[in-house]
């Protein structure tokens, strides 16, 4: 028979990994891209944006020229209470507009 601190540790770590893959998923399965990456004219969307922008607030973006900014598509969802949330609408958001246009690149949400 094992000591029951063995069982202990063994919840302690379940527990632990539980949390951080909750806290490293905090955007879902979407694929991200920097705010360095991006073309010149999506930074300068950011930036106007970012006053209106709290914590939970999502953006993103799909582009295919780096200049030609009809190639570009740049949603947020920016008065929202959950991230996950946020994330969702802004990728739904960013899909809708990418077909519409006919953007071949998919779209990532946007890491600052």
């Amino acid at each position: 028979m094992q000591p029951k601190c063995f069982d202990v540790r063994r919840w302690m770590v379940a527990a632990m990994l539980l949390i951080a893959s909750a806290a490293m998923a905090e955007d879902g399965p979407h694929p991200t891209i920097t705010l360095r990456e991006l073309p010149e004219a999506l930074r300068a969307a950011w930036s106007h944006n970012l006053p209106d922008m709290n914590a939970n607030s999502r953006c993103a973006v799909a582009f295919d020229s780096q200049v030609e900014q009809n190639r570009m598509v740049f949603k947020c969802s920016l008065y929202i209470a959950m991230a996950a949330e946020g994330a969702r609408r802004a990728m739904r958001y960013c899909e809708e507009s990418r077909v519409e246009k006919g953007i071949k690149s998919p779209c990532r949400l946007v890491k600052p």
